[in-house]
């Protein structure tokens, strides 16, 4: 059988989990996921984990936040006024908001504290800061 190898464009079923075993994504009723090896389109944890698997082979893959989306930047949470933000959004702890930087990249943020001047955001991924676990099948490699 042939075995995967960087560059080889492959297809997988993925099941990822939280350490509590709550589930934060899957491709379960989806088509596979399909990506390059080692081109960077995927965290570098699960990346490294494909090389040598083969069609139909199943493992399971412990991603440490180092190589999944990085710690949690204190840098990367901000306060902005209240009033800065326009009236008709309903201000709630959870929210998902789109800001853009002074470079005009647009950067998602997350609402984390509503007070009654001041809103505190953080651009951190979700799942920054998160050991990440994935369940994989490997279900091809493109030809």
């Amino acid at each position: 059988m042939t075995q995967v190898k960087t560059g080889d464009t492959v297809r997988i079923h993925y099941t990822g989990t939280l350490l509590d075993g709550s589930t934060f994504d899957s491709s379960e009723g989806r088509d596979p996921l399909e990506f390059e090896v080692g081109s960077g389109q995927i965290i570098s944890g699960l990346d490294d984990a494909i090389p040598g698997m083969e069609t139909g082979e199943k493992k399971t893959v412990n991603v440490p936040c180092a190589d999944a989306y990085g710690p949690i930047q204190p840098g990367m949470r901000q306060s902005v006024a209240r009033e800065s933000i326009p009236e008709e959004i309903p201000l709630e702890v959870g929210l998902q908001l789109q800001m853009q930087s002074p470079e005009g990249q647009v950067l998602p943020v997350t609402v984390v504290e509503v007070g009654e001047t001041e809103v505190a955001l953080d651009a951190n991924h979700p799942l920054a800061g998160h050991d990440l676990t994935f369940d994989i099948e490997l279900v091809g490699i493109a030809d």
